[in-house]
């Protein structure tokens, strides 16, 4: 896939965020499929202000306060000091439906070097995609099949998300034993 001028300012503009809020130690990789089409809806952008249900939910989950347009800076910064970060499967915007599987040898090689404690998938085509793939790679990956928290899908994915977390406890823990032995 060829991207334009336009695209590559987008996704140059989009990695300048992400690398503000990386934790210099990654205890949890969030890995959701593809940044939105509207650029003024990214995950890491401070000023969304509209359709950012992936960002809310998140924080409420993960650093345990509650999201407002107003404190987002601040929950960026709590999410870095958590050491949680996300990325997407896909690193350009990508049509409704269309086929993950290209994307998921690129993922490999970024959750290899981001090097986190544990992964978890965020949408049902995102742990379709990238599951197996992962996990033979031997990295941390939670098996926890988790509904992007879209319309109506909130309360499926806050229970799934939750589910992963326990489990990403055991996956870390069970990694860092490896470490350790290995």
């Amino acid at each position: 896939m060829t991207v334009d001028g336009g695209a590559r300012a987008a996704r140059r503009r989009r990695e300048r965020w992400a690398r503000r809020f990386r934790p210099a130690e990654i205890d949890l990789l969030v890995v959701a499929e593809a940044p939105p089409s509207e650029l003024d809806r990214y995950f890491y952008f401070p000023d969304v202000t509209t359709q950012d249900s992936l960002f809310r939910e998140l924080a409420a989950l993960t650093v345990r306060r509650a999201p407002t347009r107003e404190n987002k800076p601040e929950l960026l910064d709590a999410l870095c000091g958590a050491g949680v970060f996300l990325v997407d499967l896909s690193l350009e915007p990508i049509e409704r439906g269309e086929d993950l599987s290209p994307y998921v040898p690129g993922l490999v090689r970024r959750v290899r070097r981001l090097a986190p404690r544990c992964v978890i998938l965020v949408k049902v085509t995102v742990y379709d995609a990238a599951f197996e793939a992962l996990l033979s790679a031997g990295l941390p990956v939670v098996n926890e099949r988790i509904p992007f928290p879209g319309t109506g899908q909130q309360v499926n994915f806050r229970s799934a998300f939750a589910r992963a977390l326990r489990k990403g406890q055991r996956v870390a823990r069970g990694q860092a034993k490896t470490n350790a032995h290995g």
